[in-house]
């Protein structure tokens, strides 16, 4: 994190440049990031929402709130596994740190976050759900998001050099994980042999403290906070390890 801050003016660049080539040859540019999370949410909504109408008032909210999250976890860690190679040609030219990139590429998804809040917002207004004090810990909720996500991406950038197998593996596990989170439908409907799949599940606390702001209304419970904010310090200590023990022989397999 030291380099990472040394390079800041380059880590600020390649910022730049991931929100620029994401969105370059789409024709409303930005507002897909506002967009698509709306139209996923009316999707759920028309599928869902006759399902779930008993476990969950105002499912809308519920429903963005999850998949928010989720596009800003699921697509940053896609992005950080392709971050190195994608700039191969910068790597064996100058002698910057590896970790840049996939740093790069979480911040950039942070920003997609920040952008994509702006219909939640809407929608919050549009189905009159309470706008309360508890809003102003999103801030919070964001950076354990964060936190967590750059951990995973500093752990399977390098693997994803080394195997390329494993971007199409992590692909389809993240499809999984969706399943195996309450992203879109509540925990309650879990049948009781298989709930300890979820209560388990590291990304379902991530989760939860994210939305819990938005639709609970309410800060996180100071033992879910603490659950929480551990798996992420410890995800991000994991990963930036095993990323700095892989750094040196990633210049040979990109």
């Amino acid at each position: 994190m030291r380099e990472a801050l040394k390079y800041r003016d380059l880590v600020r660049t390649l910022v730049a440049r991931e929100l620029k080539v994401r969105y370059r040859r789409s024709a409303i540019g930005f507002l897909w990031t506002m967009l698509q999370p709306l139209l996923t949410m009316l999707v759920m909504q028309l599928v869902f929402s006759s399902i779930f109408r008993s476990q969950l008032p105002n499912y809308p909210v519920y429903a963005l709130a999850g998949i928010l999250f989720w596009n800003f976890f699921s697509q940053s860690i896609v992005a950080s596994m392709n971050s190195l190679r994608g700039n191969a040609q910068l790597l064996q030219k100058l002698p910057v740190p590896k970790a840049v990139f996939p740093v790069a590429t979480v911040i950039s998804g942070v920003v997609n976050l920040l952008f994509a809040l702006v219909p939640l917002f809407g929608l919050l207004l549009v189905t009159g759900h309470p706008l309360t004090p508890s809003l102003l810990f999103l801030p919070v909720s964001i950076l354990i998001a964060a936190v967590f996500t750059l951990g995973a991406g500093l752990l399977l950038s390098p693997l994803a050099v080394f195997f390329s197998d494993v971007v199409e593996l992590i692909g389809v596990m993240l499809t999984l994980l969706m399943y195996l989170t309450p992203v879109i439908y509540p925990q309650e409907i879990v049948p009781q042999h298989m709930r300890w799949v979820v209560r388990f599940n590291p990304i379902r606390s991530i989760l939860e403290v994210f939305r819990d702001p938005i639709y609970h209304s309410k800060i996180p419970p100071l033992s879910h906070l603490t659950v929480s904010i551990s798996i992420a310090v410890i995800a991000f200590v994991l990963g930036a390890w095993l990323f700095r023990r892989s750094s040196d022989r990633i210049p040979f397999y990109i």
